[in-house]
């Protein structure tokens, strides 16, 4: 569960400083028109002695509220009338006209001064509404690029406390059902939000629930999915901007949340599909390739434990052969699906040391001419080659498996040649088979796609292992037809598969003892 909390101190709406200075200050705007007029009185008329009071009312209407600017209006007339108006220094209005003029400048006055004061708070609001959608566009980008629970926490607490002041909380977990809160909130939040993850609805001022709480508490949801809950106050009920801006911060923390729980099934629902069809086509692999090699073993062990007097030498040789062939095959099959798995499933990193990529082909050879009596592998090799880190039982069953398949799918010689350039180490199986389409050529390496139409047995697992431990040891194995030979007249057709290896400019040091 993730948490953000902190406090801030509220200020008054009103101190009495602050009120003391509105006052004076309307109290001067007044005497400062009065002296002016003085200034103006041989020279104006009472008509425009009277704008100079109006224009002191306009200026406390855009800076006040309704009550200082009202009583700036009636104290301006007040002044004309008192200072200005025949009988000067009394109230008394001697011609009526004069009377008229007065109560028509205490209208416009008024007018002008709640105009002033609409137009002000009008403006302060189109100020607010444009801070506000700015946060909503700044959240709304950053939780684009938020890709955990954490960033979108941090993130939208920064926006709460934008907007915002006084206390502020917030929870946000993968299930609303699992958040503990901490000691650091005072019970009534967290009996608030208790009760705002329970309803799934805002409470507090405004919102028809609970009118009686000092902040609102909004659930943080998207698609009736509960992440948690946020306590923003200070709260009021007519503060409806205020209210609609919490929601939407809301909303979008909680959209963005939502997207993280989607990703995150998403990818579990993809790994589990993979999961299910690589079983099932393993499955199906084995029943149909591994099933005849194990009945031909059932079917020779039987033959020669119940037959063996009556079978002549050649024919026990030959079970005896047919045996360890199909056992091999298993053994083959089994190494390849297991490192395949491993390697597809990253289950650890394989152990690399320093090794010689000669030795570890001698002891390839070594194993395969097994199966290769007519000597058909051919093998040359760079001297001084330089060592490379690997895994050596992964890069031998590589070099295995290109080997087996040069054996299984061409007649003529094969040739295994490995040389160093600049900043690499080639290894080249070239054999004189039938070749492979270019269209065939990047679906070879994939899990269980074979290529060949001979009727070759196979589940189509080596060439894809041979990729996936190329690309392990940064690496790559690539695919190409057969270089014709001029000079021999050699035109047979064929493929040439390239293991390609980077090499350590920091080669070890070698002591000799």
């Amino acid at each position: 569960m993730l948490g953000f909390h902190h406090e801030r101190s509220l200020p008054r709406k009103m101190t009495m400083n602050s009120l003391c200075r509105r006052w004076l200050t309307v109290v001067l705007l007044l005497g400062l028109s009065t002296a002016i007029n003085f200034l103006l009185d041989p020279y104006v008329s009472l008509t425009s002695q009277a704008m100079v009071y109006v224009l002191a009312v306009v200026v406390a209407a855009y800076k006040f509220d309704t009550i200082e600017s009202s009583f700036c209006a009636i104290a301006a007339v007040a002044a004309l009338n008192y200072f200005f108006v025949p009988p000067r220094w009394t109230f008394e209005i001697a011609h009526q006209e004069h009377l008229i003029a007065l109560g028509v400048m205490l209208i416009v006055a008024l007018v002008t001064s709640s105009l002033a004061t609409r137009l002000r708070k009008e403006t302060i609001t189109a100020h607010l509404n444009e801070q506000r959608a700015r946060q909503l566009q700044l959240l709304a980008t950053e939780l684009a690029d938020s890709a955990t629970l954490a960033d979108i926490q941090t993130r939208a607490h920064k926006a709460f406390s934008a907007g915002f002041t006084g206390s502020l909380f917030l929870a946000l977990d993968n299930s609303a059902e699992s958040i503990q809160f901490g000691d650091i909130v005072s019970e009534q939040i967290r009996h608030g939000m208790q009760q705002c993850i329970k309803e799934a609805a805002p409470l507090g001022p405004g919102t028809g629930r609970w009118p009686n709480l000092e902040a609102w508490y909004l659930p943080i949801m998207s698609n009736s999915r509960l992440f948690g809950a946020a306590c923003v106050g200070p709260a009021v009920a007519d503060d409806k901007g205020g209210l609609e801006h919490a929601q939407a911060l809301a909303a979008l923390t909680g959209q963005a949340a939502w997207r993280i729980a989607l990703s995150s099934s998403m990818l579990a629902a993809r790994e589990e599909a993979h999961r299910q069809q690589v079983q099932s086509t393993l499955l199906a692999a084995i029943s149909h390739d591994l099933r005849t090699p194990l009945a031909t073993i059932v079917g020779a062990a039987s033959s020669l434990r119940t037959q063996r007097d009556k079978l002549p030498p050649a024919e026990q040789d030959r079970l005896l052969d047919s045996t360890i062939a199909e056992a091999n095959y298993l053994t083959r099959v089994t190494d390849n699906t297991l490192q395949l798995v491993r390697l597809s499933s990253q289950l650890g990193e394989p152990s690399r040391s320093w090794e010689s990529l000669e030795e570890i082909t001698g002891t390839v050879l070594t194993r395969v001419r097994q199966r290769d009596p007519l000597r058909r592998i051919q093998y040359r090799v760079q001297s001084d080659l330089p060592l490379v880190r690997a895994d050596a039982v992964l890069l031998a069953q590589l070099i295995d498996n290109l080997l087996d398949n040069a054996l299984k799918y061409s007649d003529g010689p094969i040739t295994l040649t490995i040389h160093a350039l600049d900043d690499s180490i080639r290894l080249c199986v070239e054999d004189q088979g039938p070749g492979i389409p270019e269209h065939q050529r990047d679906s070879l390496f994939l899990p269980y796609v074979r290529g060949d139409r001979s009727g070759k047995r196979g589940m189509g697992l080596g060439l894809a292992l041979c990729r996936a431990i190329a690309e392990l040891h940064q690496g790559q194995l690539q695919v190409h037809d057969r270089q014709h030979d001029a000079a021999s007249n050699d035109n047979a057709s064929g493929t040439c598969f390239y293991l390609i290896l980077p090499i350590d400019l920091q080669q070890p040091r070698i002591v000799n003892l």
